[in-house]
Formats: structure tokens, sequence, C-alpha cells
């Protein structure tokens, strides 16, 4: 078996594979536009909602007083007096049981939470989701046996800091490559397991007192809570980056590390899959945080375009600044209604949110990052100069280009764009690959792929005609939503549009649909913005009672910019330079055009592409 397939096996054996529940993001890609699924929207009972508001309130406050964002950004550390703080707020319980000591706040209340901390301090927002996201609180109460979630969720509702530990110098989305073991030693105690390895980038793992280790035992993957003070662990560095200064983040080494067997989460080789339905919900605290920066950004947009004045007018008078700044603010309103949407559905717990929160994740972080992009742009050289210097000659310290360094990671940790595009393009096609699965597989008989094409024939007969026409091609379809009912409908058109596209795809290149992936990579971007066209919508409509005409407007706004995205996404599918960049990167690696690189220096300090674990240099010599 090649490296390729293995890593594609253990990929497809950590997938949840059974739909129980129903799923607006799957059907969308079949071309079906549930509504029915997301309206009207959840909502909140009124006693999570006074308990919501009233930590905000307390946590907004503890923000204003005891927090400076500068200092952090300045000093890269989040100062202890900040962490205690937090700790006693209960902001590293949010969402764990008040039973276990947390607030029990829902997930609504919970990304409200990230997005007001991270318009202020994205490092302090990052301390807190990796925590409680991705950390030891999330996998525990989704599989933790009640011994494990009595011992280490107090803890963690306490202020004790968790992190999540998978990545390794050589593994990043690829986790076949995985390489820290985990042996099981039978002992009168019940037995134990033993860890050697080497993980990186630890987010929170500098200053962590629990940690969640994936591991290898056997052939398969297996999580452990692990306590960071144990014999055998070492913390090598704190690593430094781009943006986000202020987290702990470092490359931590484990040698002998005994590990109760009580400790292993789930059962083993359960460790891709407990780290994927973390995932599920745990990936949403990322969209919470963009949405957050651009809100911030769309203040500073409105406030800047209308105190600069060039050539005789406000900048923002200017169309060229103008267009930007309505792009700032559309898109603003619409990450905070995709966020809210997801929230409240991971709270409803009616549907599977897996490609809802995973579409989420990938479409927020690129938009935000597009957002503070042209903040940055709009301010000119005062968005290239950092808020210190600009306080420090008189000016007001706008801290744009920060929050563009910070928002950049997001493209890349949690899945990065090119991870997420081919996760939620298996899932998209996960109905197809159901029924016609054999007849791409090569390893499949003939038998099988005879079977294959029976179920086949019968599942196409009767879906394909349901993508010829739908509600979308009925003026009157979806009148309750006014003048918003237009975006809807075209929703609807464009997603039988995308059905069909994907169907057209499969036929063509059949199994090496699956190496297509600038293909799948724009098919899931048009479901993305489809989705994020729907939650905007459901958004206008149920804040129009409250604000006015004032959403509709920006939900309008918003709808024909991404409308814009999508007809653009929906032609590169087939007209596009594919081909002809696979085969100029393959000849750029192959050093057919290295007098391009001629007349340059390197600045890069030597050393090797991938440093190789100490442990294993050792074992080598």
């Amino acid at each position: 078996m090649t490296d390729y397939a293995k890593a594609r096996e253990i990929a497809e054996q950590a997938r949840e594979r059974e739909w129980t529940r129903p799923s607006f993001g799957k059907q969308l890609f079949l071309g079906d536009l549930r509504l029915d699924l997301v309206h009207p929207m959840p909502r909140p009972d009124a006693e999570q909602n006074a308990r919501g508001d009233e930590f905000l309130h307390k946590l907004r406050r503890f923000l204003e007083d005891k927090v400076d964002p500068a200092a952090i950004e300045r000093e890269a550390v989040v100062p202890q007096d900040v962490i205690t703080g937090l700790a006693d707020l209960g902001a590293f319980g949010m969402k764990i049981e008040p039973e276990y000591g947390g607030l029990g706040l829902n997930h609504l209340y919970y990304t409200r939470a990230l997005a007001l901390v991270g318009s202020y301090s994205p490092a302090i927002a990052t301390l807190l989701s990796a925590h409680q996201s991705i950390g030891v609180p999330q996998p525990l109460r989704l599989f933790g046996t009640e011994a494990q979630k009595r011992t280490f969720l107090p803890r963690c509702a306490r202020g004790e800091i968790s992190a999540f530990l998978l990545t390794e110098p050589d593994v990043g989305s690829d986790p076949a490559r995985l390489s820290t073991t985990a042996t099981f030693v039978d002992d009168p105690d019940g037995g134990h397991y033993v860890i050697d390895g080497t993980k990186l980038w630890t987010t929170n793992g500098t200053i962590a007192d629990l940690l969640v280790v994936m591991a290898r035992t056997g052939s398969r993957i297996s999580a452990f809570v692990v306590e960071a003070n144990s014999p055998g662990i070492t913390v090598e560095r704190r690593n430094a980056f781009m943006g986000l200064r202020g987290i702990e983040n470092g490359l931590t080494r484990f040698e002998g590390v005994r590990v109760p067997a009580a400790n292993l989460i789930g059962k083993e080789g359960q460790g891709l899959k407990i780290a994927l339905t973390t995932l599920n919900t745990g990936r949403i605290s990322v969209p919470a945080v963009c949405a957050g920066i651009a809100k911030w950004a769309t203040k500073i947009a409105r406030e800047w375009g209308d105190a600069r004045v060039q050539w005789g007018r406000r900048i923002g008078e200017h169309e060229a600044v103008g267009g930007k700044i309505a792009f700032i603010a559309c898109t603003a309103y619409a990450l905070e209604a995709l966020v809210d949407l997801c929230s409240r559905l991971a709270d409803d717990e009616r549907n599977d949110i897996r490609i809802e929160a995973a579409l989420a994740k990938l479409w927020a972080s690129e938009m935000a990052w597009r957002v503070a992009d042209e903040l940055v742009q709009i301010r000119g050289g005062r968005g290239f100069e950092t808020a210190d210097s600009l306080a420090a000659r008189g000016e007001r310290g706008v801290p744009a280009e920060q929050m563009l360094r910070d928002l950049r990671i997001n493209r890349i940790f949690e899945g990065s764009t090119e991870i997420m595009h081919l996760l939620i393009a298996r899932e998209a096609v996960d109905a197809h690959l159901s029924v016609a699965g054999d007849l791409v597989d090569p390893k499949a008989d003939m038998r099988a792929k005879a079977a294959a094409a029976r179920r086949a024939g019968g599942f196409y007969a009767r879906w394909l005609p349901t993508l010829v026409a739908g509600p979308g091609n009925r003026p009157g379809s979806y009148a309750d939503f006014g003048p918003l009912a237009h975006e809807l409908r075209y929703v609807e058109r464009a997603c039988r549009k995308l059905a069909r596209s994907t169907f057209y795809g499969m036929s063509r290149w059949q199994g090496r649909l699956e190496h297509r992936q600038r293909f799948l990579g724009r098919i899931v971007d048009i479901g993305a913005e489809l989705f994020a066209m729907t939650a905007v919508c459901l958004r206008a409509r149920e804040d129009a009672a409250r604000l006015g005409r004032g959403p509709q407007e920006l939900a309008e706004g918003f709808c024909r910019q991404a409308r814009q995205r999508v007809e653009a996404l929906f032609h590169d599918l087939w007209h596009n330079t594919d081909d002809t960049d696979t085969r100029i990167a393959r000849r750029v690696m192959a050093g057919r055009y290295t007098f391009l690189e001629e007349g340059v220096l390197d600045p890069s300090i030597d050393g090797p592409w991938v440093a190789v674990p100490r442990a294993r240099v050792a074992a080598k010599s």
C-alpha cells in the first residue's frame, strides 16, 4: 500500500460514517435547499439568555479595566494576573456544566464571548478557545467517562489550562506519519501507557497543566489526558510567530512518560475520531473570533472613512474607498450571522453540523483575512504602522496591521483552507460514494462494480430529475422573507446547479476526482457562499423587528457581493488553468526554471526543512 493510500485509509477510518441526524449542509450539496432545517432559527430560553448576558457584561468590564492589549502585543505574553482574573470570572469553564464547576453557557454565548475577546485581544481569545474547544474539556464532555469528567473538568473550570497535542515536526495534515507512541504496560494498578515522541505547535502547551495527547497504540491512534508536570515531559522552546504574539505555543518532548490507563479517552484507536468529532463544534470558535475582528474593522472603517478628508471629500465618499467599506460592513454582518446560526444549531442538537461548522471555519478565516487586508488599505500608511508607533507620535493607535497578522493563522490551523476543501468535499460527495463508490474504486471486483452500477442507476434516476427545477424558479417562493426572497430563490437555483456540477465532475473524472483538488475547492467555496447567504437572510429577517431596515440593506448588499463570487466560481469550474499550473509546478520542483532564481540572495537561516526529533537522532546513533 502506498503512503498516500495509507494516509487516506486512516483518515477514512476516522470519519463519522453514519448520518443519524439531518444536515442542512449535506442537503445543500445535493441540490436540496432544506430551509426547514434552519428556519426558524432555534432560540435559547430566557434563563440561558440571562446567564449569558450577565457573563458578557462582566467579561466586557474585565477586559476594559484589567487588560492592556497593546502591552500583550508589545511584550508577547498574557500576564498572569489577566489569566487569574479570567479564571475568577469562570472564563475557562464557559461550556463546562455547572455540576463540574463550570458556567454551563451554551454555544451561542460562548461564541459571543470569543468574538468580544477576539476583537480586543486575539491572543487571549486563542488561549481560551484552545483550552475549551480542542483542549481537555470538549473531548471529555463528548467521550470521557464519568470518573474522568469528575477528575479533570473541575480543574479545567477553575483555570488549570489545557492544550491539544497532535501535530509533530513531520506530521501536519497527514496522520499516517504520526510517530509518537503509547505502549501499554500491565501492572497491579490496572496498567499504564508509556509515551515517547515530540509534539510541535502546542498552543497553550508551554503553560498548560493538562494535555490531550494523540499517540500511536499499535497501528492506530489513541487520545490520552496527560498531566503536564509528569516526569519525562520537556517543553524545549516557546515558538515565536508572525502574529498572535501573546500565545504560549511550543515544542514538547515526551521521553518515557507514564500515563495511567484510566486516562485513555474513549477506546484505543479512537483518537482521530475523537479529534474530528471534537472539531465538529470546536471549529466554530475560529469564525467567532473572525466575526469579532470584522465587526471591529467595520467600526474603524466607518470612523476613519468619515474623519479623513482628501481631495475635498471624506475618503469614504470616494467610490474606490467606499466599495471597501461596504465590503467590510456587509461581510462583518454575514460573519456574525453565520456564527450565530452555527452556534444555535449546535445548541439545538437536532442537526448534524459537521459540514456547517467546517464551512463556517473555512469561509470565515478567508473572508476575515480579506476584511483586515482592506482595512489596512483604507488606512494607507497608517494601516502599515504599528499602534504603538501611531500613539508615540500623537495619533490614535489603531492596531490594523496587528489584526491582519493575527488573522493569518486562521487559514492554517484547525484545518488549513486546502485541507478543509478536501474534508468538506469528501462529506459533500458521501451520498454519491455510498451508492457508486465501487464503480470508481480500482480495487473493487466486477461483481462489486455491477452491484454498484445497479444502486447508482436507481439513485440517479430518482435524484437527477429533482435538479431540473425547484422553488427558486417560482417567483412567489420564500415570500415571508420579503425583499430577501429573491436572494433565497437564487440560493435554491444555485445549489441545484452546484449538485449538477458535482455530478458532471464525478462522471468526467470518476476515481480521479479526488485528485482534482482545485475543482473540489471551488465546489466547496460555492457551497460556503450559499450557506453564508442563507444565514444572512435568516439573521436579517430576525433582526428587522428590532433594528428596522438596516439589517436588510446589509443582507442585500452582502448577497449581491456573494453572487458575484459564486458566478465567478461556477465559471472557473470548467474554464481554468489547472492542468497548465500542475505541469508548471512539477517543472518548477524538477529545477527546470532555476534561472528565475538568479540575481537574488536567500536570507534564510541554515538548517533542515524539518527538524529530526532529538529522540529519533539518539536512536539512529
